[in-house]
């Protein structure tokens, strides 16, 4: 009998799949990268066509080990990783590492790919095999070594001229722009100050209603038209006796459409918006769903395959849907033929599905005491988004009345909008980046009659200034990425936690703000290497990379015409720009101890004003808006021992609050909240890993449940087990002598295999 080895990524995977198999085929899994480009210069031959020098990761040998004896008893290899390129990547390293040819013939090598791990989808995927798709190979590489290029050159000019142990990637260093662009044009809007005009009206009935002015003399009222009290007082004198009359009245039918099912970068703008998930706890979330959950027969995989920039749905997932909605919801609320959804991002991929329940028939209430809270959640979401999609259409009434003075002087115009029929809506409803959802409905309004006289009750000027654009959320962030097209479904999370980790932006109600090390990093980046950092470069070299994964371009030109105008560049750079010219400002200021001039200087703690005469003059202070030494502020908080107001001030670790009433109250609070990493916590398995600080400004990771609970980790966690010795996470650890490491943090186990800069863009 035909014995076959199955090759995934995942162990978890593993079991779900080797289930459905059978006899004659042993399932086991490379534990994902086995090869990639070693985390040091060098790595990528530049002289000999740009060819790159992969080493086996030091951790994967066991992996590999193990992998050989198996296949020594077998006559087929299927390499079943996932159905992306870096899972084509992964498939063809395994064939390297594993030092097989396929030519050859022994073992039979083929590849399968599936998008839901079902018995059906397995099935089908083995009657179906293909070769690797060389072509898809080659733009993972060349991403790969692009990567490379930009992170193993930028990386050392930063830590030249500005400090030590920085790092610039060619996505990442892009969406920092952003974040720093956006936190520039906050920082010089302008507000301006306008009024508007409501009233509370009476109908002839005598049921109430508001409107609000819409137009006077025959102009319709401009946002900022009315600019100031004077010009409202003066309209609220000239409406004082109006007598306002009915003179128009529309109503129209309206029609609104759901969203289409989620992609990669809709899932995790979604997930942030309604359920407060970071992108990077989204797809960790979503791979356990994806891998397989018992819900009661076994493990089966419980979504589709979850990176992904597909709005398409299968003919099956249609036919069940509309199954599901007659029988839930009733046959008015299905569709006679399914709704088809049109991608608007660039670089769409086609091939695969949505991001969809495997089996609709998978209700999530029914199904919940089998998942956890996060999973049960983000299931719910993927369900209700699917079954939406494939709903009949919302019908509304709106209606628009307009309210004249005699004269139509001016005009008041009310609104209202009732829900005839809620179709979609009674399931889904879109969330919007400022919070909330797309329901925005108005109430319903009196029944008026053209003619109709009715009396103003009370005039409600209202006061409002114009407000900056909003700092980017990760899900605005992704969104804007997406539309772009910069970067791919399975980079978002890795771009976003980087840029926070390296302490570039922190995240704050879930608001990205840049830190003063992320802004000089942007500005120094955007002032010498402009191109690099250019959102349209940055597009067009996805497209690039996706004309490579359909055989239209090689890769090796296209490094070679990045590369040449880029070391050229930096060559020059190198010579020009000085550390001085990045990190120090001069201001026109005398220092007050020595009298030298003053200036604005980087820290490990952000920027501060400091003397010029140092070392001999020490003379530092903390820096404001406007360059001057800073005073504490009165915070809304209150002491939790005294009740007095808390102070915001800035010491040697940065901001915290101090209680007002000291010394009779000595009290101190941390300003920032802990971060919580959305890992669960190992040892108790309630509680979550947060970041917090020590008494001594060092950065740790412990659990949310102190003092219950005392589990912490001086190194950021990963949630991926060892492999070694199996504890249920690992943490990132980054020296300067082996760079970043996958470490397991129980110090008799002694696992750990390096994490190159190039998959930090990736997986």
């Amino acid at each position: 009998m035909t014995k076959a080895l199955v090759i995934v990524e995942s162990p978890a995977k593993s079991k779900t799949i080797e289930k459905f198999l059978g006899k004659g085929y042993t399932v086991k899994a490379s534990y994902g990268h086995v090869r990639a480009l070693p985390s040091k210069q060098g790595s990528v031959d530049i002289a000999n066509n740009f060819e790159p020098l992969y080493q086996n990761l030091p951790d994967s040998q066991k992996h590999l080990t193990a992998l050989k004896k198996e296949l020594a008893g077998c006559d087929e290899l299927i390499l079943a990783t996932d159905p992306d390129r870096e899972g084509e990547a992964i498939a063809w390293h395994l064939l390297k590492a594993l030092n097989i040819d396929e030519k050859k013939g022994k073992p039979k090598v083929t590849r399968v790919v599936f998008h839901e791990i079902t018995a059906g989808a397995i099935k089908e995927a083995m009657a179906n095999p293909r070769t690797i798709s060389q072509e898809m190979v080659d733009a993972q590489q060349a991403r790969s070594v692009l990567d490379y290029l930009v992170g193993f050159n930028l990386s050392p000019f930063l830590w030249k001229k500005i400090r030590y142990g920085l790092s610039a990637g060619r996505v990442q260093s892009v969406a920092l722009r952003l974040i720093c662009e956006r936190e520039k044009e906050i920082k010089a809007f302008n507000s301006d100050e306008y009024w508007t005009i409501s009233a509370d009206m009476i109908s002839a009935q005598g049921e109430g209603f508001s409107a609000r002015l819409n137009s006077m003399n025959g102009k319709k009222i401009g946002k900022l038209d009315i600019g100031n009290q004077a010009a409202a007082d003066a309209i609220l004198t000239a409406l004082k006796d109006a007598v306002l009359t009915v003179t128009d009245i529309v109503k129209k039918q309206k029609k609104r459409n759901p969203a289409a099912p989620f992609t990669t970068s809709t899932l995790q703008q979604e997930a942030n918006r309604k359920l407060g998930f970071s992108a990077r706890k989204t797809m960790s979330v979503a791979q356990k769903l994806y891998e397989g959950i018992d819900i009661g027969d076994g493990d089966v995989g419980l979504i589709t395959y979850m990176r992904t920039d597909s709005v398409a749905l299968s003919t099956v997932a249609t036919d069940e849907a509309r199954e599901i909605i007659s029988d839930r919801y009733g046959k008015e609320y299905a569709l006679a033929t399914p709704r088809i959804f049109k991608n608007k991002s660039k670089n769409a991929q086609e091939a695969h599905e949505a991001v969809r329940p495997t089996a609709i028939s998978n209700i999530p209430q029914e199904i919940k005491s089998h998942l956890s809270s996060d999973q049960y959640r983000l299931y719910n979401l993927i369900w209700t988004r699917t079954i939406a999609s494939q709903m009949a259409s919302a019908v509304l009434d709106a209606t628009s009345v307009d309210i004249s003075s005699a004269g139509d002087s001016f005009i008041f115009r009310a609104t209202g909008q009732v829900i005839r029929f809620p179709g979609f809506m009674k399931v889904y409803i879109e969330g919007t980046d400022n919070g909330g959802d797309k329901e925005n409905e108005e109430g319903l309004l009196p029944d008026l009659q053209s003619g109709e006289q009715v009396v103003c009750k009370e005039l409600l000027p209202e006061q409002h200034f114009t407000q900056p654009p909003p700092r980017f959320t990760e899900a605005s962030l992704v969104k804007t990425l997406e539309e772009y097209g910069i970067g791919r479904p399975s980079t978002y999370a890795s771009i976003m936690n980087t840029l926070v980790t390296r302490k570039y932006a922190r995240l704050e109600k879930r608001v990205f703000f840049p830190e003063d090390v992320g802004m000089i990093v942007s500005d120094l980046l955007t002032t010498h290497f402009e191109k690099y950092v250019d959102y349209d470069f940055t597009a067009k070299m996805e497209e690039d990379l996706d004309a490579i994964s359909r055989g239209e371009n090689e890769w090796r030109p296209l490094l070679a015409e990045f590369w040449e105008p880029f070391q050229t560049l930096l060559l020059q750079k190198e010579k020009e720009v000085t550390k001085g010219d990045i990190t120090t400002e001069a201001i026109d200021q005398d220092c007050p101890e020595c009298g030298k001039k003053l200036a604005i200087k980087l820290g490990k703690r952000g920027k501060f004003i400091a003397c010029t005469g140092f070392p001999d003059c020490r003379h530092t202070a903390p820096l404001t808006g406007d360059n001057q030494p800073e005073e504490p502020v009165i915070s809304d908080e209150k002491c939790d021992k005294c009740g007095a107001p808390m102070l915001i001030k800035d010491g040697r670790y940065g901001k915290f609050y101090a209680c007002s009433a000291y010394p009779e109250c000595k009290n101190i609070q941390p300003l920032e909240k802990p971060q919580s990493t959305g890992v669960v916590c190992p040892e108790c398995k309630e509680g979550d890993i947060q970041e917090k600080k020590s008494r001594y400004g060092k950065m740790f990771y412990s659990c949310n449940r102190y003092p219950k609970c005392k589990y912490a980790l001086w190194n950021p966690p990963i949630e991926e087990p060892c492999p070694d010795c199996g504890h249920p996470l690992t943490t990132r650890k980054t020296t300067k002598r082996k760079g970043t490491m996958r470490v397991c943090p129980i110090k008799e186990c002694g696992f750990e295999e390096p994490i190159p800069e190039t998959e930090e863009e990736e997986k």
